[in-house]
């Protein structure tokens, strides 16, 4: 067999297997021995987990519908069209929330989640990576984004990349780390192929701090006091002590 044709092969194994097919279906449906079929389901499973989690094939991108209110996206007008929902009032402005899921190996996938404070302290808080079935991913995504009213918004893997990433930047610049589990996660996210669009993080390019229940938000606003100085940023406390 040619190299091509076994490519296309071991595609066609992949393709089966995605959409539920075990092994004799898998023979049956390429008029293969079950024994061939078998080795072809092996090797493909074996080719896909010697691929680093950030190369696999992406199965989808989701964001939480509001998440572009009072952000400059100047350089990517079609993200802000996309977000209809955005504003002052929107449901968790200030926040993104995003979900990742890449090919694991046939019919699993392999998720990751992260919240994103696009205002001041970047990445909140991570979901670490899990592998599912691939029909359960709805029924995931759904639960992800219970909270919120207007349905999560497909999105493509640059757009993820830049939300997470260029958010992860303006935090540090205001002296603030990742969350733990951050390098978990973007193992799933992956690297960026090339320059990303520059988002202008901040409320209406400042930064705003809004605090939350586990934050300790006196050393939060120390940090914005010796990073930004007094008069350079805003910030409400809206629950727990100072």
């Amino acid at each position: 067999m040619r190299e091509d044709d076994d490519t296309e092969l071991l595609e066609r194994v992949r393709a089966l297997r995605a959409a539920g097919s075990g092994p004799k279906q898998v023979a049956r449906a390429l008029g293969l021995r079950p024994g061939q079929a078998g080795a072809l389901v092996r090797r493909a499973a074996a080719a896909d987990q010697a691929v680093e989690p950030g190369d696999r094939p992406v199965v989808g991108c989701w964001v939480s519908p509001g998440w572009s209110s009072g952000l400059d996206l100047s350089a990517c007008p079609g993200w802000a069209a996309q977000d209809s929902s955005a504003g002052e009032e929107a449901t968790g402005a200030g926040f993104a929330q995003l979900l990742v899921a890449r090919r694991e190996r046939a019919s699993r996938v392999t998720v990751t989640g992260v919240l994103v404070d696009v205002y001041c302290l970047g990445i909140k808080n991570v979901i670490e990576p899990r592998t599912m079935g691939a029909g359960s991913l709805k029924a995931y995504r759904r639960s992800y984004y219970s909270a919120f009213q207007e349905p999560s918004l497909p999105i493509g893997i640059e757009q993820a990349q830049a939300i997470v990433y260029g958010a992860v930047a303006y935090a540090r610049e205001l002296g603030f780390e990742p969350a733990p589990g951050f390098t978990q996660a973007a193992a799933v996210l992956g690297e960026p192929a090339g320059a990303l669009a520059q988002i202008g993080f901040g409320n209406q390019g400042m930064p705003f701090y809004l605090n939350g229940p586990r934050d300790d938000a006196r050393a939060v606003l120390a940090t914005l006091e010796r990073t930004r100085g007094a008069g350079n940023y805003h910030y409400i406390l809206a629950s727990g002590p100072m």
